[in-house]
């Protein structure tokens, strides 16, 4: 018996070793693994041509409506998505020398509402406080996120709420996404009518920083079933908003950011983007990072120059 016991002790233990080791690089990848930002420029090839001489000698003002994205939470001002549609910043992708608003848009203006940690709740309240009733000559150009944080706070440490969904039920959030809808749709409606003489509204959906898997244990937050089912109400609430209105345009942020989360090392995650599986979010998982925000400027100045001869 003592030999039989030598004899098959030592293969079991290499065993229990080899699963214990497979089991530490399973946790390290999914849960301590540091994501790599990557460097360089990132996001969408924004076409040179669309900015080679001016739109329009009209009175242009450029508004930013909305939370931190917009705000531009995390990076420097000059690295902000918003600062960035107006002027390229230092150190800028060569690439995009003089593709900015500035450079088509001579008298343009600027004004940012955007207060980080917002809601879409307080979003109506600040427009109906400090959005004024523009002169008829000025036409508005409007850079606006809404509702994100309605979703992700308090990341599980409250019970749920309006404004603060994280962990409710889908039965429960159908009444908050009903008003986030409405809401949205008088926002909207609201800044049309403080622009008399025009505007066009460039309304991001909702990123995912879980890449369509619908969970964040690996950054702590505790599970939520029905996450990504209420985001995608969220969304298709935004998009049924600009499809409503002509001068409300989709900025598709939500398939922008699709493989630069939380899950973008994973080959076998169906949105991996291999020329860039890099994580373009914030620590906080909120906002983006700096290639973030450049692959955000990109989409809306995509967006906008498809809209340039609604301005002149």
């Amino acid at each position: 018996m003592k030999s039989f016991v030598i004899k098959y002790r030592r293969p079991l233990s290499y065993t229990c070793l080899v699963a214990l080791l497979l089991v530490g690089v399973w946790f390290y990848v999914t849960r301590l693994m540091p994501r790599p930002v990557g460097s360089g420029p990132a996001g969408p090839t924004v076409e040179r041509e669309a900015f080679a001489k001016p739109w329009t000698e009209r009175k242009v003002l450029l508004l930013g409506v909305g939370d931190s994205i917009t705000a531009g939470f995390g990076v420097p001002m000059e690295q902000t998505y918003f600062e960035m549609l107006l002027k390229n910043p230092p150190n800028d992708d060569p690439a995009l020398k003089d593709v900015n608003l500035s450079a088509v848009l001579p008298n343009l203006e600027a004004k940012n509402i955007a207060i980080s940690g917002s809601t879409s709740i307080g979003h109506l309240e600040i427009l109906q406080d400090r959005l004024e009733k523009q002169p008829d000559e000025v036409f508005g150009l409007v850079a606006m996120t809404s509702g994100g944080n309605d979703l992700i706070h308090n990341y599980g440490r409250s019970k749920p709420r309006e404004g603060a969904m994280y962990g409710a039920t889908f039965a429960e959030a159908e009444p908050w996404i009903a008003n986030y809808e409405k809401r949205l749709g008088e926002m909207l409606d609201l800044i049309a009518e403080k622009f008399p003489g025009g505007c066009a509204i460039f309304l991001g959906d909702i990123y995912d920083p879980t890449d369509g898997v619908g969970e964040a244990k690996m950054v702590g937050l505790p599970a939520w079933p029905d996450g990504l089912k209420i985001h995608q109400a969220y969304n298709a609430a935004i998009h049924r908003a600009a499809e409503k209105r002509k001068s409300v345009h989709l900025v598709p942020l939500h398939e922008l950011f699709l493989g630069h989360g939380l899950n973008c090392i994973y080959p076998w995650n169906p949105h991996y983007c291999s020329r860039d599986p890099h994580y373009w979010y914030a620590a906080n998982l909120e906002d983006p990072n700096a290639r973030g925000y450049d692959a955000v400027r990109r989409q809306f100045l995509i967006e906008i120059a498809k809209q340039a001869r609604v301005i002149q």
